[in-house]
């Protein structure tokens, strides 16, 4: 062959191998080349908009990946970040020592080192990452839906030593050790479903695109699970978080332990929130910290119908006591103190306070069915404001007291009705195909909180799969806050800030046992 020839072969060639480059997509056009080993994991890829391009690096010696890479961003519905994986299905846990070299020359706090699960690489596919950021904080990340807008779980702590994300079947949670103390989980568990094969892996995200940061992964372990036998020992966690009622707002862990707990309140001044723990009642900062025991005197077994009095000095709960058994409502000072008692009949729990704090309203079950009364906090003759077959439960005040907005079944299904606050004229708020309880009015009237389980849950079950979402009493529209497992002790009873810009509620997690106190 001639040179002419060869030469004219070669720029052919050259042509066929660009237009097959530019017919790419887009993820694979991002792939970077391999050089050498990547440890346990199969390739790299840019995902998103990411310049210049990221790379990694395994060294074989050290164990130790390295990572750099720009990038916008890894929130809202678009990623960019630098990302090394391997694609798997099953059950898995990825775990590793995270660190950012660069400390010098004002590096970004909000850059970020991940664990991921991800179902492709588009750059709005769903995921789930444990994400420690160059501040220390450390969330657990997820986007539930292609194109849709991440919401996290952060914790309100200083950077873990080590950090693990798990996935058994549709349940992720994170694991952390602050200290080389064991791994354990820290109260950050989602539901979020992937799709037969899946992306697993680490990467980094500068955010900010014109700047390049780095981060290394050390002891790292991507490991199989084995499946969870159905006779296995489970354990309970319960997870006490606040979260603001803005799209794209973060949930912050306040308080986890393996125990139940459940039905925070907010304390007037914004700085605490109350909930009921093995029969007793708690006070912690809302910011996070130890739970202090409140004194309840004599009484005992106190449930999550619970809450304070519109000016702060008085708490209703649900207990009973040795001259008054069987669960009725008493009210202590806030501050703790003797009981009183304020209902006669057992059974009762306690549910909202009026807005001028002279009525209480509360249930009390009947043959199968519930009804809502009401009572003078200084006890007295009750008012029956719902009769009938049924259930009528959760009632709360509006912030104006004209209404008492509560979940009944009266007309099928169970949904969000409000009535005026004498029982009279009833009327249907939510048509839809869930089953809605809790509803909480906001105290600047704005928002109706409330719970929603799948049509197919009957009663108010705790440990489901559950839905909060808001209703805007201006239009009526509802919109979904949060997706989380949880039910009866999630938000039993008001639930808001004075502010209404935020809300407190319970998640559970049930763990294999052998979990919940993780070692290596």
């Amino acid at each position: 062959m001639s040179s002419l020839s060869v030469r004219v072969s070669r720029a052919l060639s050259l042509f066929a191998l660009c237009t097959l480059l530019q017919n790419l997509p887009a993820a694979a056009q991002s792939m970077q080349p391999v050089s050498g080993s990547l440890g346990v994991f199969e390739g790299q890829s840019d995902v998103g908009s990411v310049t210049p391009p990221g790379t990694a690096v395994f060294g074989a010696a050290t164990g130790v990946y390295t990572l750099t890479s720009a990038g916008a961003n890894l929130w809202s519905t678009v990623d960019g970040f630098h990302f090394l994986w391997k694609k798997a299905s099953g059950d898995l846990s990825l775990t590793a020592d995270i660190d950012f070299p660069i400390k010098t020359g004002n590096p970004s706090p909000h850059r970020k080192a991940l664990l991921m699960f991800r179902q492709n690489l588009d750059a709005g596919g769903v995921y789930a990452d444990a994400a420690q950021h160059g501040s220390g904080l450390t969330a657990l990340q997820y986007r539930r839906a292609k194109g849709a807008t991440t919401q996290d779980i952060e914790l309100n702590i200083d950077a873990p030593h080590r950090l693990r994300l798990e996935k058994r079947g549709d349940t992720l949670t994170m694991f952390l050790s602050n200290g080389g103390e064991p791994l354990h989980q820290v109260g950050a568990s989602i539901k979020l479903h992937l799709d037969g094969l899946f992306y697993v892996g680490i990467g980094v995200c500068s955010h900010n695109k014109d700047v390049v940061e780095k981060a290394t992964f050390s002891n790292l372990e991507l490991k199989p699970l084995a499946p969870t036998a159905s006779s296995a020992k489970l354990a309970l966690y319960s997870t006490l978080q606040t979260l603001g009622i803005q799209d794209n707002s973060p949930a912050t862990m306040v308080y986890t332990a393996r125990a139940h707990f459940e039905a925070p309140n907010w304390t007037k001044d914004n700085k605490a929130l109350i909930f009921n723990q093995d029969g007793r009642m708690f006070s912690i900062p809302a910011s996070g910290g130890a739970p202090q025991p409140i004194d309840i005197g004599a009484a005992t077994d106190c449930t999550g119908s619970h809450g304070l009095s519109p000016d702060g000095k008085w708490l209703a709960i649900t207990c009973t006591t040795p001259e008054a058994p069987g669960r009725h409502v008493f009210i202590v000072p806030s501050a703790g103190g003797a009981p009183r008692l304020v209902t006669e009949h057992p059974d009762s729990y306690f549910h909202s306070w009026s807005p001028d704090g002279k009525t209480i309203a509360f249930t009390r079950p009947s043959h199968g069915s519930g009804n809502i009364l009401s009572i003078s906090v200084e006890g007295g003759t009750e008012k029956a404001l719902t009769t009938g077959d049924g259930m009528s439960d959760d009632p709360d005040y509006s912030a104006d007291g004209k209404y008492i907005y509560f979940n009944t079944d009266r007309w099928g299904g169970m949904q969000i009705a409000r009535m005026l606050a004498d029982g009279s004229h009833p009327e249907q708020i939510t048509f839809d195909n869930f089953n809605n309880w809790t509803p909480h009015p906001s105290p600047d009237g704005k928002s109706i909180v409330f719970l929603s389980y799948n049509k197919t849950v009957t009663g108010h079950p705790a440990n489901k799969d559950i839905t909060l979402r808001i209703l805007s009493t201006a239009d009526n529209k509802v919109r979904v806050l949060v997706n989380l497992v949880g039910g009866t002790g999630t938000m039993n009873v008001p639930n808001w800030s004075p502010d209404s810009n935020h809300l407190a509620f319970v998640s559970y997690q049930m763990l294999p046992a052998e979990d919940t106190g993780s070692s290596e």
